[in-house]
């Protein structure tokens, strides 16, 4: 068995593995081993008490500086009033009829304290710490402990006599200094361990070797063994990774597919021609990339990244023409009914008689275009499944529901999937791997992703990138609106919406949830903590009043500021034909204004809609803001977003706000979101409620390290596919892959 893959139980007993699984999620070796510390304390630094929270739950490292025990006045008992202090600010220690602390907190003594912060009388303090404090100069006994049952299996632990003492990120329940007890007896017998890194790569990168890079994490006795060994583990997380994703690149390269090559006269060329507008440069250079790759023998996987707006629909249906006229069939896939509604409007429009083959009115050159999705009534679905068997459909749209098995296509030259983020792998591969030939792929995102985040959360496609935007559209000006600080801007914000739609344009007003019952909302896609602090043991929230919902808000507004106006509602659990009806009737001229929740996020496309207000902004991410915002401008007027809050002032969900506000650059905000974020969360694996694979590895600032593991890795695949003679990285490969760690970016 692998090392890595023994249970603690194994190796710790049942009483403390159930213990550290409860605590910290760790179950096998391996798992405690990448527990790595926080950050490390030595007795010349101790913690800067006075940035403490109340509230938080901390590890601090401080000197005792009064030690008193008094009576309590209306009951039996004492308590016992500890002091520590860093030099400059001071704690307070309280225990209740535990007077033997006193033994072994005397003044003068340095240790590790752990609790929540509280607060008595207006000073911050700790009730019922517990400690763990270090040995005294020149002395060699055992540390005191605080609150720990010397009894236990857990005893064997390091005196923190010398060198650094590490803190790790811990829980109440479970201590930094007893991560540590159970770590030693695991470190003490880290012998002859397969490495993961091939001995060449190691040495062409001057990087230590896995057990001297474990003890330098876990034991270091000095800062730069943290850094060496911080070098060495961030680099295994982005080898492992870069395996995973090269092998899934070569064992698609190796499955076969249909070159589709097109005609010089067919459905593509007299698209072209219908054009109402000239593709852009950068639309010419991709979609010669794109058709190069379609005439390959071997899957294309590319991966479409552009501007909201920037004319990514066009190009895939380019490529889908190009399908056809090679006579297969091209789907595109999309993660809401509203969306694949819209792809269903937009695509028909842009080919007009071409859509409509075999219809009145239709082009013999032309293909019939046909929507599917979970609403579609069963003797349209029929009629829709006949289609696409028959191969009579060319151009297949919908949602999921294009996944079932039921749905069974003649020739599936090409699948172009839309917004990727709200799909998963095993969802794209319902669709890829179905038969012994594969069709091509196109994946499209108007999320904007930085390098390396592309890198390793889409790594196995080839990256083209579209951020021109097309002639004519607008500029957009957004403006944060602080509602509790300034509430009568409210009544301009409401004022500036009349305006528009006094103007002949239309509006969005966007909500947080529906609020037709106290269950979370299926159009919330990204809800982000206003407020809170992550520290040495966890997070503290502040108590909010619900968002704003829809239903609440919709009656206010037609009574209220918006009376007279056209106004109506859109969210994910009305009815599939009332949605497309509000959308069509809006995309018409015959609403005004719609109240809608994040179902509008993308690929809604009205030209006349010029004003937007997004209520509770800083409850979504920065992302979507900007996807939000993308829905105006999208004509020649220009587009104006109010991104209303009652967030405080220079609190971090303004601060995010105001950097939504200051710039359209998506890249730029795709950077900020990620910043902002837990550094494991772009892999998807919170969502999948397992640990994530990358604890060290940082995929905006280690762009270096990423670079250079994907070359590593992409030639060991290249000349050992299946690993045979790299078992250890073939054993790593299988754990991440395992966890689920290697995961595309979902904000579901």
């Amino acid at each position: 068995m692998d090392p890595f893959d023994e249970t603690l139980a194994q190796r710790l007993g049942d009483a403390t593995a159930a213990a550290l699984a409860k605590a910290l999620g760790v179950v096998t070796v391996g798992d405690l081993l990448h527990h790595y510390p926080r950050r490390y304390a030595e007795r010349g630094e101790l913690t800067d008490l006075a940035a403490l929270q109340v509230d938080e739950f901390v590890t601090v490292m401080a000197r005792v500086d009064k030690v008193e025990t008094r009576r309590m006045r209306n009951r039996k008992g004492s308590i016992l009033d500890v002091v520590v202090t860093d030099g400059v600010g001071r704690l307070s220690l309280t225990w209740f009829n535990q007077p033997w602390h006193a033994k072994a907190l005397t003044v003068g003594r340095v240790g590790l304290f752990s609790g929540k912060v509280g607060a008595y009388r207006g000073q911050r303090q700790l009730a019922n710490a517990e400690y763990q404090l270090m040995a005294l100069e020149g002395a060699a006994e055992a540390p005191a402990l605080g609150e720990i049952d010397t009894s236990s299996e857990m005893d064997a632990v390091s005196e923190f006599t010398t060198g650094l003492v590490p803190v790790y990120p811990a829980t109440a329940a479970m201590q930094t200094w007893r991560i540590a007890r159970c770590l030693a007896p695991i470190l003490d017998s880290l012998e002859n361990l397969d490495d993961l890194l091939p001995d060449d790569v190691r040495a062409r990168h001057h990087l230590v070797g896995l057990r001297e890079a474990l003890l330098g994490i876990h034991r270091p006795k000095a800062r730069t063994d943290v850094e060496v060994a911080k070098t060495r583990l961030k680099f295994d997380e982005a080898f492992v990774l870069q395996t995973v994703l090269a092998q899934r690149r070569e064992a698609m390269d190796r499955r076969p597919a249909v070159a589709r090559l097109g005609t010089g006269d067919g459905l593509l060329v007299a698209f072209d021609a219908r054009l109402p507008f000239e593709l852009t440069q950068g639309q010419i250079e991709v979609s010669a990339d794109v058709s190069a790759d379609l005439a390959q023998p071997h899957p294309m996987h590319r991966l479409l990244q552009g501007e909201v707006g920037s004319g990514k629909t066009v190009v895939a249906l380019r490529a889908m023409l190009t399908v056809v006229d090679s006579g297969g069939q091209a789907a595109l896939l999309a993660p809401t009914e509203v969306l694949a509604q819209q792809h269903f409007r937009s695509i028909t429009e842009l080919l007009g008689p071409l859509a409509g083959r075999g219809m009145l009115g239709g082009s013999d050159r032309g293909t019939a275009v046909v929507l599917l999705t979970g609403s579609t009534p069963t003797a349209a679905k029929r009629k829709v499944l006949l289609d696409i068997i028959s191969g009579d459909a060319g151009l297949v749209i919908g949602t999921h529901a294009l996944l079932e098995d039921m749905v069974q296509y003649r020739d599936l030259g090409l699948l172009v999937v839309d917004e990727q983020h709200r799909f998963g792998v095993e969802q794209r591969s319902a669709l890829t791997e179905r038969g012994d030939v594969s069709p091509h792929v196109l994946v499209m995102t108007a999320t904007p992703i930085p390098r390396t985040v592309a890198m390793t959360v889409f790594g196995d496609l080839e990256t083209s990138i579209l951020s021109e935007l097309p002639k004519g559209r607008s500029s957009i000006s957004t403006h944060v609106v602080p509602s509790a600080e300034k509430p009568h801007y409210m009544e301009r914000t409401w004022q500036r919406v009349r305006e528009e739609v006094n103007a002949g344009h239309q509006a969005y007003v966007v909500c947080p949830r529906i609020g037709d019952d106290s269950s979370p909302d299926d159009d919330v896609i990204e809800v982000v903590d206003a407020e809170g602090s992550e520290n040495d043991i966890g997070t503290t929230a502040v108590a909010r009043r619900p968002p704003v919902a829809v239903l609440d808000l919709l009656p206010t507004l037609v009574d209220g500021p918006l009376v007279g106006l056209r106004v109506a509602m859109l969210h994910g659990r009305m009815r599939s034909e009332d949605k497309d009806a509000v959308m069509r009737d809006f995309a018409l001229g015959g609403i005004d204004v719609v109240v809608a929740t994040t179902v509008v996020e993308v690929g809604v496309d009205v030209p006349n809609a010029t004003a937007m207000v997004v209520m509770d902004a800083d409850r979504f991410g920065v992302s979507q803001l900007h996807q939000l915002r993308g829905r105006i401008g999208r004509g020649s007027a220009p587009g104006v977003c109010l991104l209303v809050t009652d967030a405080a002032d220079r609190s971090p969900a303004r601060e995010r706000l105001a950097a939504v506000a200051a710039t359209l650059d998506g890249f730029e905000l795709s950077r900020l979101d990620l910043e902002q974020r837990r550094e494991g969360d772009v892999l998807g694996a919170l969502q999948s409620g397992r640990r994530s694979s990358l604890r060290l590895l940082s995929v905006l600032r280690d762009e270096d390290v990423i670079v250079t593991a994907r070359d590593e890795a992409t030639a060991v695949v290249l000349s050992d596919p299946d690993l045979i003679d790299h078992q250890a990285l073939r054993e790593a490969v299988r754990r991440a892959t395992a966890d689920e760690a290697v995961r595309f970016i979902d904000k579901g």
